[in-house]
């Protein structure tokens, strides 16, 4: 399995990036446009915030999904039965944000959504014309005007040695969206599953961008795009001892769009969260 790693900058890089999406629902982008500064100094500032108590303050809204949500009741993915060892706050521009950290969180949001829908439509470009004509509306127009769109600051504490058998940082998942835009972490262990059925590591330099499809496009498409299942693997060594900072974006469709017959994205979303556990 090979996850192309794409230069954003390249004549032929919408046809490379979506080729990769289609052959390994991932693909990686160098010399894109997301300021690596301002990605380092959101990871440094959102981990000293993850180290205080006032992140309790801001616990999550069953109604809403924004805020923290402790490690306590972080997610179940689909099929596992260990909580994943991370805790992770939920951001959109309409929700809570601690002030001191609101206008980098806002600016990087801002700046990774426009990226995001520039790349959604490349997919659209590149999406042979039988499987676009199962779109029920252009692509880029289905996250027009969307309030849906996610940010999620994450973190993944060290390890302590005690934790439950079987446990990962994050169990093996697919994500719920239609793309997945994430600056590479300040630690390695994303892997992704190939279609060899076994697990490949995904290129992490720092700087570079990884992109990945969600159950939403993968529906939309009627699975020409895959939605991959991936995971994020416990350290060891050094790297046990260490904070893993992430922070994808999460490119959502507005609730009345419809991905296929079988779902609305809004019904889509409700059923997942109900089976992540953080919806009632």
């Amino acid at each position: 399995m090979h996850v192309q790693v794409v230069d954003y900058r390249a004549p032929d890089a919408a046809e490379k990036f979506t080729r990769s999406l289609h052959e390994t629902g991932f693909g990686v982008l160098t010399n894109h446009p997301i300021r690596q500064a301002l990605v380092e100094k959101i990871y440094a500032d959102w981990l000293a915030f993850f180290n205080t108590e006032a992140k309790h303050d801001f616990a999550f809204s069953k109604e809403t999904q924004d805020g923290y949500f402790s490690t306590e009741i972080s997610e179940t993915a689909k099929g596992s039965t260990q909580k994943d060892i991370k805790e992770y706050f939920h951001i959109y521009p309409w929700g809570r944000v601690p002030a001191q950290l609101k206008e980098d969180a806002l600016t990087y949001y801002r700046e990774a959504n426009a990226l995001a829908a520039e790349l959604l439509g490349w997919v659209e470009r590149y999406t042979p014309p039988e499987i676009a004509a199962k779109y029920r509306e252009p692509l880029s127009n289905m996250i027009a005007g969307s309030s849906q769109t996610l940010l999620r600051v994450l973190r993944y504490p060290p390890l302590t040695g005690l934790e439950p058998a079987g446990s990962l940082r994050a169990a093996a998942h697919g994500d719920i969206n239609l793309l997945t835009i994430l600056p590479a972490a300040n630690e390695p262990g994303l892997q992704v599953l190939g279609k060899d059925g076994a697990w490949h590591d995904v290129p992490c330099d720092f700087g570079t961008l990884t992109i990945n499809i969600g159950d939403m496009l993968q529906e939309a498409s009627a699975g020409y795009y895959p939605s991959t299942q991936h995971r994020v693997v416990n350290p060891t060594g050094e790297g046990a001892t260490k904070s893993r900072v992430s922070l994808p974006l999460f490119l959502h469709p507005r609730d009345n769009v419809v991905l296929s017959d079988r779902y609305t994205a809004g019904a889509y979303l409700d059923e997942r969260l109900r089976e992540l556990g953080v919806k009632t």
